[in-house]
């Protein structure tokens, strides 16, 4: 497989991939509530359902979303990888606190509303979101090493797609546990971490 292979390969991942992905956040968060009345079981389906609609219909289009590259830059893969390893070192840490259930959204849809605990500890102590960081960063990676106009454009529109999560995500989280969540969001900045009070 060519470096031009890859770069296209990788491309037409994150366009195809990165709208249902977004748009489980959206389709979540804003409709919790929704969702805890009618269950798991058609949440699941509904969100694997319009998945597959959104990756074929991204994938029908693919031809016009990449039709615009810039070619293979090497100039480029040095800060790509740098970006990227900041990217992995995140979500790593994530990692350490985040369980499968949370990952696929089992506390958010607990019938009575109150599933989960505030996780406040590690990378979380430092960040409110460190996994929509994580994802931005690993987004303008690849962009950078594939070169696509697309992707760029991802990395850009991922800017308020995600903030806007965040608001969305951040009510859903206040109403869950309350005070303590207000008090934390207090204590901890969103996306950029500073030492110390």
């Amino acid at each position: 497989m060519t470096i031009d292979s890859v770069r296209y390969l990788l491309a037409l991942v994150m366009i195809t991939t990165f709208p249902p992905a977004v748009g489980w956040w959206y389709l979540t968060h804003p409709l919790v509530g929704f969702w805890r009345r009618v269950g798991r079981p058609f949440f699941y389906t509904v969100l694997a359902v319009s998945s597959i609609a959104v990756i074929a219909g991204m994938y029908a289009i693919r031809e016009p979303l990449l039709a615009v590259e810039y070619g293979t830059n090497k100039a480029l893969w040095p800060l790509a990888v740098l970006i990227y390893g900041v990217s992995v070192f995140i979500e790593v840490r994530c990692r350490k606190h985040l369980k499968l259930k949370i990952l696929v959204g089992v506390p958010e849809l607990a019938p009575d509303g109150r599933g989960g605990e505030l996780i406040t500890q590690g990378i979380y102590g430092r960040i409110r979101h460190p996994r929509y960081m994580a994802v931005w960063l690993g987004t303008v990676a690849v962009a950078l090493f594939a070169n696509y106009l697309a992707v760029y454009v991802l990395a850009l529109v991922l800017v308020p797609a995600l903030y806007l999560v965040v608001v969305l995500e951040e009510r859903e989280l206040r109403e869950r546990f309350g005070e303590d969540y207000v008090t934390y969001s207090q204590r901890v900045p969103r996306f950029i971490p500073w030492r110390g009070e």
